[in-house]
């Protein structure tokens, strides 16, 4: 019933965008795996998130996407454009990026977009005209299922937040939590009820389950409520800003214990915006740019030159992303058909990127470790 509902939704979705195209002067849609793009230059679409409250994440794929253009281009072997689109975090906006992106710049893959729920809305346009699209940064569960054209190269919060929840368990002694999650946000549900089953599978008994919104600002109630019932340590899950705020009024109130973050703490932002307030934040993350390792040092030294900055997890899955594209489509040997390229991406393996070894399940998932990270004098670095 749900699988029938599904499919009617986005038929209805698709043909609706479509005509809406048509009638806007776009014309037809080509035909799903034949792409009028020529000279030897695969053309990519990119939808990331650039302007607005989360645009710290779309900005650092952006920069890992052209550093990685850059040098694929100068190898020779592959001719990459990348054409980018703005979703503003929206997903009617992902929606019209995706269809734009398919039907009028004829693009034969797809990069995004940034936040989950925008793939979860505009995915099945991708995947019914047969488009491969891969997140760098979309880790709710079921983001594969959409179909068999949607990849991912960003570690699922399946993966990455038991891994965080057991090692601060394991360090702390933690018997008793608190949990804040973002209850509109598609991905923060996900993340939340990843971290309440990676608590129960470790014994550890929950206090408290406080909700907020997305650009929420006040979480004095929340914290206030978590105070009073003494937690060993409080789990989050929500995006770099909300955390970052939310982390500040927690020592400003006095709360000093851990804090345990899903992927929304990976990024540099979280410490900008709560500064010293930061310290004691623990995640788990495939990147960590103090590890030993040429590929690592070289893109980083090369990143700092470009941006003057070091790059963060969503720079170098973007940075890798592009590069497991410029595989597949030297496998496929065709920068315009998008059925072989989309075989060939299902055949990745052993691929060796900055954020480690990678290679795709039967899902289209990333099979790949993660190291637990912690926030220590306003730096990430690995919790031992």
């Amino acid at each position: 019933m749900k699988k029938g509902l599904t499919k009617w939704f986005t038929g209805m979705m698709i043909g609706t965008l479509l005509l809406t195209t048509a009638g806007c002067g776009g014309g037809s849609a080509p035909a799903a795996n034949s792409v009028s793009e020529g000279a030897g230059t695969a053309k990519i679409g990119v939808v990331a998130y650039l302007s607005g409250g989360g645009a710290a994440y779309g900005q650092s794929q952006k920069e890992g996407l052209d550093l990685a253009k850059d040098e694929i281009n100068a190898l020779g072997k592959v001719k990459i454009e990348l054409v980018y689109e703005d979703s503003r975090g929206n997903n009617t906006e992902a929606i019209n990026a995706v269809n734009k992106l398919i039907n009028k710049d004829n693009v034969v893959a797809l990069i995004g977009p940034t936040l989950s729920g925008e793939m979860f809305a505009s995915g099945p346009i991708a995947n019914q005209s047969e488009v491969p699209i891969m997140g760098t940064s979309t880790t709710a569960e079921g983001i594969t299922d959409i179909g068999e054209f949607v990849f991912r190269n960003a570690l699922p919060e399946s993966s990455a937040v038991p891994q965080a929840v057991k090692m601060a368990v394991e360090k702390y002694n933690l018997k008793k939590v608190a949990i804040m999650y973002s209850s509109n946000n598609d991905w923060a549900v996900s993340g939340y009820k990843t971290m309440a089953q990676a608590l129960k599978d470790n014994g550890v008994e929950v206090l408290a389950t406080e909700t907020f919104a997305d650009k929420d600002t006040d979480f004095s109630a929340q914290l206030t409520k978590i105070s009073s019932l003494k937690p060993d340590a409080v789990m989050v899950s929500s995006l770099y800003q909300e955390a970052a705020l939310v982390l500040k009024k927690a020592r400003e109130i006095g709360i000093t214990v851990p804090f345990v973050g899903t992927n929304g703490f990976n990024s540099p932002e979280l410490i900008k915006i709560a500064g010293q307030a930061a310290d004691g934040a623990i995640v788990a993350s495939p990147w960590y740019p103090g590890k030993e390792s040429e590929k690592i040092t070289k893109f980083v030294t090369d990143y700092k030159a470009k941006y003057n900055k070091v790059p963060d997890q969503f720079a170098a899955q973007s940075y890798d992303a592009l590069y497991i594209y410029a595989s597949a489509l030297e496998k496929a040997g065709s920068s315009t058909d998008r059925a072989k390229l989309r075989d060939s991406l299902a055949t990745i393996k052993d691929f060796q990127g900055v954020t480690g070894k990678f290679a795709f399940d039967e899902k289209r998932n990333p099979l790949m470790d993660a190291t637990v990270l912690i926030v220590k004098d306003g730096q990430f670095t690995e919790l031992k």
